[in-house]
């Protein structure tokens, strides 16, 4: 490092901001120098929301005065490997891994949505279809599902299924993965599928964003509330990290440009995590023997 030749009057005055461009300096450098933190982020949510995804970055970069690198993931289940491997310190993933692998997992967040913290299950068919009203309806048809770890896309209907005493397995004519609730909504859409489960949640934001192409669906029914998809941290992530990135999030609300990034997110804001918002997937999972 070059550094400049100062003159001063004062001494003292000299050697004390000397001490300080020093302080400041090593700070910066450190800064640089710390290893990103690699944070999950669903690929429904940022899906072709390449700005927003490269806006929030930098959001988190300039608060935590560090790096941070996001990993978007097709598949919610490849998302929570990654992190029970500890390849990834965070993730915001479905309420389901979380349920499933909570003993190798740190609850750091949940977010708000229209002022709570959860979310509904969707059933929905084509537009053109105005007889349906239950998932019942739809036996020997063809169903969509989101990814084996989405509770809204998965879990649920199969839950209902199990409710009113039927085989899942043998109920539809056929069943398939889209892997995104975006693709369940594009299948039901094209007629690919008579009907499809959705997270309530992503059915609402492309309601805002793509009314073409949920103006395709139907809504039919939806699901109890339960807790949204959080954020999650490896177990073996360090208090600090935890905690500032923890602090970070649950201040967005009251930050003018966190704020604004929110109503980007279609969300309201983030509170602290609590694992009893999570009980009704966990006696769902229970139910159908997936614990």
């Amino acid at each position: 490092m070059n550094w400049p030749m100062l003159r001063f009057g004062n001494w003292r005055f000299g050697l004390g901001f000397g001490w300080l461009l020093l302080a400041t300096s090593l700070s910066v450098w450190g800064a640089q120098n710390l290893r990103p933190l690699r944070i999950g982020l669903p690929h429904v949510l940022m899906d072709r929301q390449y700005v927003l995804a490269a806006d929030w970055r930098q959001y988190l970069q300039n608060r935590l005065h560090r790096p941070v690198e996001f990993v978007i993931r097709r598949k919610d289940s490849d998302t929570t490997d990654q992190l029970r491997l500890q390849n990834l310190d965070f993730a915001w993933s479905s309420d389901y891994p979380y349920v499933h692998f909570k003993r190798r997992l740190r609850l750091v967040a949940v977010p708000l949505y229209q002022g709570r913290p959860s979310f509904r299950s969707y059933l929905i068919v084509p537009a053109a279809d105005d007889q349906t009203t239950s998932l019942l309806q739809l036996k020997r048809m063809v169903f969509a599902y989101v990814d084996p770890y989405s509770t809204g896309g998965y879990l649920d209907p199969r839950h209902e299924l199990w409710m009113a005493g039927e085989d899942e397995r043998q109920f539809f004519s056929k069943t398939f993965f889209t892997w995104s609730n975006r693709a369940v909504v594009e299948a039901v859409a094209q007629g690919l599928a008579a009907g499809g489960a959705v997270d309530g949640f992503v059915w609402d934001s492309l309601a805002k964003t793509h009314p073409d192409l949920t103006g395709q669906t139907r809504v039919v029914a939806q699901s109890l509330e339960y807790g949204a998809a959080p954020v999650i941290a490896n177990r073996s992530i360090s208090a600090d990290d935890f905690r500032a990135l923890q602090r970070v999030l649950l201040g967005m609300a009251r930050d003018p440009e966190g704020v604004a990034l929110l109503k980007r997110l279609n969300l309201d804001g983030f509170v602290p995590g609590n694992a009893k918002l999570y009980a009704r997937t966990a006696e769902m999972m229970k139910s159908i023997g997936e614990e």
